[in-house]
């Protein structure tokens, strides 16, 4: 299992100088790739170009580039010319985002997201690999067929004719779609000992497929903070956490919600959401029970992160991609090095 580092998006509290450091130190530590986010702030692909013109070997992941976002092949050129600018070292993670983001800021509607991404990851894999783009689909024809429109191809050899696609999926139709067609899974509040049901779910898309889970990778983003108490600790990720299960999405569709009632807490989930919808977020936050902020987080001082990250290793993780709840830049970097010195304590990266 290896690490990554998940930068997410600009804030007022981020600054991309702060960015650049944490992911240039992570390079040097021996981190496998470093991701970037966007909702609607900060895109992920001119962040992670940046980024790649100022490292040499870490990998640069998007996690995710939004789906109504972009044309597919908008998103195939994008990703080949990131490919191309690092010298292959692209990760073209996906995500269909919320009914919330999709209509309202980009227009786009959320209806029938499992079919529209299929449809999606196939016209692009079609362009990378610098096929003629003609396609049929129920939610994409390419080219349209009452104009004057012609099937084109991508006009530029990239290093890649195949770049490893992620699917950030949650609920078990997605994970399974995940399996289906994607290289790598990209998770949230990833609990090692609830991943054998979610990755049975992955393996079942990938049997659809003729594949099993070898080469498949696993990679959830996981909140870390390192400090001699744990429950101190999880203040930190409490207000992250609340915001996902009490305010991502509405009411009716919030799969980060509907996630933890799967993990087990129904009732909970219910006055987190009932509260953060109400606009009482600091209520909502005390309300995150803190055993499921330590079930999906890597929390503590060193010894006991070490001991966490064997189980995410144990439980199928291929990839720990690491979220830094972190001040500033210089103790992010702080904490990257006590991580790297956790997972070499850890053995699990030999």
């Amino acid at each position: 299992m290896r690490l990554g580092l998940t930068l997410g998006y600009q804030t007022a509290w981020t600054t991309p100088a702060d960015h650049l450091a944490m992911a240039q130190e992570a390079e040097r530590l021996g981190y496998a790739v470093v991701w970037a986010a966007e909702a609607y702030g900060s895109d992920s692909p001119s962040t992670l170009a940046w980024i790649a013109g100022q490292t040499t070997t870490i990998d640069v992941g998007s996690a995710v580039m939004q789906i109504p976002a972009r044309t597919p092949a908008a998103t195939a050129m994008t990703a080949a010319t990131i490919d191309s600018l690092s010298g292959g070292r692209f990760r073209l993670g996906l995500g269909v985002s919320g009914p919330q983001v999709s209509e309202g800021w980009h227009g786009v509607r959320f209806a029938k997201p499992l079919g529209r991404t299929r449809e999606y990851v196939e016209i692009v894999k079609l362009a990378i690999a610098r096929k003629t783009v003609a396609y049929e689909g129920a939610h994409y024809t390419l080219p349209l067929p009452d104009g004057p429109g012609k099937a084109l191809k991508l006009g530029f050899h990239s290093p890649r004719e195949r770049i490893p696609i992620y699917l950030a999926a949650v609920g078990p139709k997605n994970l399974e779609l995940a399996g289906e067609i994607a290289d790598g899974w990209l998770a949230i509040f990833f609990s090692p000992d609830t991943a054998a049901d979610q990755l049975a779910t992955v393996a079942a898309g990938r049997a659809r497929a003729g594949l099993g889970l070898e080469g498949f990778d696993v990679v959830p983003t996981v909140p870390a903070v390192v400090g001699d108490d744990v429950a101190s600790c999880a203040e930190l990720v409490r207000w992250y956490a609340a915001l996902y299960v009490g305010g991502m999405g509405s009411r009716e569709t919030n799969y980060y919600n509907q996630l933890a009632v799967r993990m087990g807490y129904a009732d909970e989930a219910r006055e987190v959401q009932d509260l953060y919808l109400a606009k009482r977020h600091r209520d909502a936050a005390a309300a995150v029970p803190l055993e499921f902020i330590d079930r999906t987080s890597l929390l503590g001082p060193k010894e006991r992160i070490a001991e966490k990250l064997v189980a995410y290793a144990e439980a199928g993780v291929t990839t720990l991609s690491v979220s830094l709840f972190a001040g500033d830049a210089e103790h992010g970097i702080q904490t990257l090095r006590t991580l790297a010195e956790a997972h070499e304590l850890s053995g699990v990266g030999a």
